[in-house]
């Protein structure tokens, strides 16, 4: 159970959950591809994927950082062609990149919906489909996408938010039949969703102080235990990030939440 030399292609990963999936492979010894579009600082969001770059080499692994807007197919199939050129091959896909307004009907123009779906509809699609290629190539090759659960609950959850969740429910849709359409080729299409909140630099921009909410070494954690499975046996599913540590015999969550959370 190890990701030592696999390579991992990570969305969105110049901060929050995409760096903390990319850290906790690097401490393997994995190679990450930092795909985003952050490359200068921003007050309001730190981190670039330079610094991600940096902190994966530090913790263990090697990295490439690759400038990649996800709305536009040149900047996808020049990024994997990068990561490939690189690292030789890509074993395994994080789709964590996601856009996150989550405003009510009314004060969501089509200007922003459009974005939703661009980036978190498309997004998947197209990224998923520009290494498939590759995957096949691989040795227990997977894809995990950050997408809720196909349930009634998470639909009334996130009601107040309907071109969000309609946008993310399609990622869960998409898993679902990825993995259906390349079974047969044993590549593994797996999604996975926090539980409770996670608190990250663009939910401080979002919601300002803090709230009661878990770090995102959870999903960190949580999308190891996924990727280091036997991709033929281990694909098709839909999980919470705490489910995911309790069959893995984690019992002590209290590293996850923050002081005085």
């Amino acid at each position: 159970m190890s990701l030592k030399g696999k390579t991992l292609f990570v969305t969105g990963a110049s901060r929050g959950i995409g760096l903390a999936i990319g850290l906790r492979a690097a401490r393997d010894g994995a190679n990450v591809v930092v795909a985003a579009k952050t490359e200068t600082p921003n007050g309001k969001l730190p981190g670039t994927i330079y610094t991600a770059a940096t902190d994966i080499e530090r913790a263990g692994g090697r990295a490439l950082a690759v400038a990649m807007d996800l709305r536009f197919e040149d900047q996808v199939e020049a990024a994997v062609a990068a990561a490939v050129d690189r690292f030789g091959g890509i074993d395994i896909l994080v789709n964590n990149a996601g856009a996150l307004y989550r405003g009510p009907t009314m004060l969501t123009e089509m200007k922003r919906f459009d974005l939703l779906f661009d980036i978190n509809t498309r997004g998947t699609y197209m990224m998923t489909r520009a290494c498939i290629p590759h995957l096949r190539k691989a040795t227990n090759p997977h894809v995990l996408s950050i997408a809720p659960l196909l349930v009634l609950d998470q639909a009334v959850k996130y009601g107040a938010a309907p071109a969000f969740m309609i946008s993310k429910f399609n990622v869960s849709l998409l898993t679902m039949a990825f993995a259906a359409e390349f079974a047969p080729e044993g590549i593994a299409f797996n999604a996975l969703w926090p539980r409770l909140g996670i608190w990250t630099a663009a939910s401080r921009l979002v919601h300002g102080e803090q709230q009661r909410a878990r770090r995102p070494e959870i999903m960190g954690d949580a999308a190891w235990h996924i990727l280091t499975q036997d991709a033929p046996k281990f694909t098709g599913r839909h999980t919470l990030d705490d489910d995911v540590l309790r069959d893995a015999r984690v019992v002590d969550f209290s590293p996850y939440y923050y002081e005085g959370a």
